[in-house]
């Protein structure tokens, strides 16, 4: 039913998108959600901004790797910096994204545009989408017409999933804290490129420590 719904909401995009990247990115067949999990392709994208609230915050900056049948695939790495026409706000020292920096950076519409030509056919993956992709919606709508509208798997949302009705404690969720559950080496966080390979590493651990890892449907890992 998810993606029946997801589909009727990409063909409706596409008749309001302009003409463009957004609208060819609706027009591709979304990945099949009975697949395998593990054979599925995925992007895993992070994104840097001056501010928490995805109504107002602007765009400073955005990482991404793919996951192609269960491998990362680090050449698939892309770091781009954003031409922000917003103060950087506490970015200049908690992501080292100062005025300067993004003054220097890449159009909103070209990074976005990559980033689409990216989705198509895979799943987006991100660590909390209540603010990435809602970043990414609003961006989309403004900017091409048409929200996004892509399948995403948020491993924040995994990992509430594996509490089992739990509550979770204090920065349980975290991507630091999720990986350090997995066994996985701490990174050095609020770096988009770092935190999107850090969250791909992630997934795959979920994925492996699940009792069926190889049947594992792309469909139960998806919001």
């Amino acid at each position: 039913m998810r993606n029946w719904w997801l589909s009727r909401q990409r063909r409706r995009g596409a008749r309001s998108a302009d003409d463009g990247c957004l609208k060819r990115y609706l027009d591709t067949p979304l990945p099949e959600p009975n697949a395998r999990a593990i054979d599925s392709d995925f992007l895993c994208v992070d994104l840097e901004t001056n501010g928490l609230d995805p109504t107002t915050a602007s765009l400073l900056s955005v990482g991404s790797v793919a996951i192609e049948r269960g491998r990362v695939v680090l050449a698939s790495a892309t770091h781009r910096i954003v031409r922000a026409n917003a103060d950087v706000g506490i970015s200049a020292t908690v992501h080292g994204l100062t005025d300067t920096v993004c003054a220097a950076g890449e159009s909103l519409d070209d990074v976005l545009g990559d980033l689409l030509a990216q989705l198509e056919h895979r799943v987006l993956v991100v660590h909390y989408a209540g603010l990435d992709v809602a970043l990414l919606d609003r961006l989309c709508r403004a900017r091409f017409g048409a929200a996004l509208n892509a399948p995403v798997v948020d491993t924040l949302e995994l990992g509430r999933r594996a509490l089992a009705g739990r509550q979770a404690g204090r920065g349980e969720l975290r991507l630091g804290a999720m990986r350090e559950r997995y066994g996985l080496p701490a990174y050095r966080q609020h770096n988009s490129l770092t935190d999107a390979l850090a969250t791909a590493e992630l997934l795959l651990a979920i994925i492996a420590h699940r009792d069926s890892a190889l049947r594992t449907r792309l469909s139960e890992l998806l919001c």
